[in-house]
């Protein structure tokens, strides 16, 4: 178990590596960031001076070094377009996005799951007929036109929620949050909702696909050949057994939440990371870019490496097999 999480550590290290070599090489080449910052009318030698000072000037070996050096250190560098500190600007975004996709996960999780498990239990039933049309509806229709006409619905004929913004939040200091307050929760009711639909459906169809080919197994034939209830056939050995491909798709799905979070929250004009990413693009930034990237694999690494871990809790199998190896 030690050797494995060492063996994936390292993968993930060379992971992030290629991640930032790609991130910052495109970068620098989608426009200048001097033409944005200074404007027409600046001089040659002020772009110049502005150039050397940012280290712009300098071969891409050692800006790409020194980048990698100070992303070690939690240090991005400074935004071309706010003039502070890229991480201050990420945390301030930060527990806006992460309570979005939080609360877009536990929907997604809560729904999905047990849509899934009624759909494969009863998969000829008019219920499940008509959560399988709408789940077809939920993954075709595009995240911005969700968005478009929930906004429509209960922002502007019904009134009930807000339309745009985080609404009314409690700053604890390290941390701002949704959470503590009822016009908080009103503004996150639509963005989690246009977030967590393609999850939702996803997960709904996945759980319903692997009940299905779980329930036609010779193990479960056995189990209610000695007798056993439904209640412990189903949930006490199908459910556990489809458990695994549905960790791995989850675990997945919440990393490409936070990273396709853009559109919703765009949308929405939520204050969270996918806002700041946009923006940042518009106006070449290119430390917010890169740390956006960044920040993002490494979300995705950590998550798969904790869904590896859940492997050996849910599947016995995997256990017996890498101590007998």
């Amino acid at each position: 178990m030690f050797a494995f999480i060492i063996r994936r550590l390292l993968q993930s290290l060379f992971v992030m590596l290629a991640v930032a070599f790609i991130s910052f090489s495109l970068f620098n080449f989608v426009g200048d960031p001097i033409n944005n910052m200074m404007g027409q009318e600046a001089t040659a030698e002020q772009r110049e001076e502005l150039r050397k000072e940012l280290g712009l000037d300098q071969p891409f070996p050692i800006q790409f070094a020194r980048f990698v050096g100070n992303a070690v250190q939690g240090d991005f560098g400074m935004s071309y377009r706010l003039s502070r500190p890229v991480s201050d600007v990420i945390a301030t975004r930060l527990p806006a996005t992460l309570e979005l996709v939080f609360v877009a996960a536990v929907l997604a999780l809560a729904i999905g799951v047990p849509l899934g498990v009624y759909t494969g239990l009863h998969r000829h039933g008019g219920i499940s007929k008509v959560l399988l049309t709408a789940s077809l509806i939920g993954i075709s229709l595009p995240t911005f036109l969700i968005g478009i006409i929930l906004i429509l619905i209960f922002a502007v004929w019904l009134g009930w929620l807000p339309s745009f913004g985080r609404g009314p939040t409690v700053d604890l200091g390290w941390w701002t949050t949704n959470f503590l307050t009822v016009g908080g929760w009103q503004a996150l009711i639509m963005p989690s909702i246009t977030l967590c639909l393609f999850q939702l459906t996803l997960i709904m169809r996945l759980v319903r696909a692997e009940m299905m080919e779980v329930l036609r197994t010779d193990y479960i034939k056995f189990a209610r050949a000695r007798g056993l209830s439904n209640r412990a056939v189903n949930f006490g050995h199908a459910l556990k057994n489809t458990m695994v491909p549905v960790i791995t798709i989850t675990g997945l799905q919440i990393g490409s939440l936070i990273a396709f979070a853009i559109i919703t929250e765009t949308v929405f004009q939520w204050p969270g990371m996918g806002l700041l990413f946009l923006q940042a693009i518009q106006f070449v930034d290119i430390p917010v870019m890169a740390a956006y990237l960044c920040l993002v694999a490494f979300i995705f690494v950590v998550i798969n490496l904790m869904v590896d871990m859940l492997y050996y809790v849910v599947d016995p199998r995997l256990r017996v097999e890498r101590g007998g190896h």
